[in-house]
């Protein structure tokens, strides 16, 4: 792909009805981009139906949801889950008896861990396991939804799974040095990427974050081709990310956060997605905006890309409520603070030669570099200064409106999609804000 092919206008398309079924593949974890589709899949009336990951015991064995769990899973749902685990990833299976990824890197620390080499006859024989899992627990899901779709009705398949980080110490001392590390602290991407550590940790996060998709749209073939057969129709979505295109110098551009190391699993998404549409079945990744989450606070900077949102809100609408947007932002800043200050520190941030230099779509997504990290690490710190209280900044303000304006975009677009791959710019969710709140 050559270039962002972004949603530009707002659309307005809906054929989900009342006693079609929204399935949410991925358990409903907190706040997040999910939540935005079902209140649209709840005001069309669908019967909602979500999935669990499963936990984990204390040998670490995959199980389902306790009664207990499930009724809070469901409660949190508003609809009802299938309780078959389905648990992406491999980093915890291995054949009985054999270890498993995590066992294989547990002893791995911050001085030894560049060198250390894994054995990757077993790490294989360990993903095979995992992966033919992961389908027999999708058949598993499939067989007991399809009870649950009467003939005719459409079916709209979210998938929401995504990560795949191994759960070991060493890599958290590794993270904070790469996603948050200066001068001395700092560490490049590259080196946990070219380590084997890197490796299995890409090939985990193919397999969560993309192959799962591609699971999803084989496991659901059957289910596909009975409701397209009866005159129903099937769509699935799926959460990219791929860069955004943000308001730098009075206009947009594409920009990203550096270094997103599961751009690779990212792009895969995409490239499933294209294989299904081009056996006519529509799945479509939509590639969303930078927001800040419980699970995204690690990357700090990742959330500068949203203030010139609100520069977009004015530019698309410009009425009373992207006003009072302005307002809610100011509001949390300290006394003698500017929320017109704060926004020079983007603009600034983002005419610097080094951003600049990080804005090629074609190279993503690239590495990082010591000068980048001095530059958007310390750029966030700096924001984040201006603020009365580190539990209620801006950011959040305007994370909580990506959300709100990517749920129906996504949802109506999903009626008749342009195309496998769309881009949900701060354009077109600036337009959706407005237009719902004029």
């Amino acid at each position: 792909m050559q270039a962002p092919i972004p949603l530009r206008n707002v659309p307005q398309s809906n054929i989900f009805r009342k006693g079609d079924i929204f399935v949410l593949f991925g358990e409903l974890f907190g706040r997040g981009y999910a939540n935005g589709l079902i209140n649209e899949a709840r005001k069309a009336g669908m019967t909602i139906v979500g999935i669990t990951v499963g936990r984990r015991d204390e040998n670490n064995a995959l199980r389902a949801l306790t009664a207990e769990e499930l009724a809070a899973a469901e409660a949190n749902l508003g609809g009802r889950i299938i309780n078959v685990p389905l648990m992406a990833g491999f980093d915890l299976d291995a054949p009985a008896g054999t270890p498993t990824p995590t066992d294989l890197i547990s002893d791995m620390t911050l001085k030894s861990w560049q060198e250390d080499k894994l054995d990757w006859a077993q790490i294989e024989k360990c993903r095979a396991v995992g992966v033919q899992r992961f389908k027999d627990s999708v058949a598993k899901v499939m067989a007991e939804l399809d009870g649950m779709i009467p003939d005719g009705s459409n079916a709209f398949f979210a998938h929401t799974m995504a990560g795949g980080i191994p759960k070991v110490k060493v890599f958290l001392a590794i993270a904070n040095r790469i996603y948050k590390g200066r001068g001395e602290r700092f560490m490049s991407s590259s080196a946990l990427l070219n380590s084997d550590l890197g490796k299995l940790i890409l090939m985990n996060f193919d397999e969560v974050t993309a192959n799962t998709f591609q699971y999803l749209i084989e496991g659901s073939a059957a289910i596909r081709a009975r409701l397209e057969k009866s005159g129903g129709q099937v769509r699935y979505t799926a959460y990219g990310y791929h860069g955004t295109e943000i308001m730098v110098d009075g206009h947009y551009q594409w920009q990203t956060y550096t270094s997103y190391t599961q751009g690779q699993a990212k792009m895969r998404l995409e490239r499933v997605a294209e294989a299904a549409w081009a056996q006519g079945i529509k799945a479509t990744v939509y590639n969303c905006p930078e927001i800040r989450t419980n699970s995204s606070d690690i990357f700090v900077g990742v959330e500068l890309s949203l203030f010139p949102l609100l520069k977009a809100l004015k530019k698309e609408g410009d009425g009373a409520w992207a006003e009072t947007q302005w307002q809610a932002c100011r509001d949390v800043l300290l006394e003698g603070q500017t929320l017109e200050g704060l926004l020079q520190k983007i603009d600034d941030y983002n005419n610097s030669d080094v951003m600049k230099s990080f804005r090629n779509f074609t190279a993503w997504p690239m590495p990082n570099s010591a000068e980048l990290a001095d530059v958007m690490i310390g750029t966030s710190e700096e924001i984040t200064k201006m603020h009365k209280s580190r539990d209620a900044l801006v950011t959040d303000i305007l994370s909580a409106l990506v959300l709100e304006g990517t749920g129906p975009l996504m949802f109506h677009e999903s009626s008749n999609p342009a195309g496998p791959v769309l881009w949900l710019n701060h354009d077109v969710i600036a337009k959706q804000l407005n237009l719902m709140h004029r």
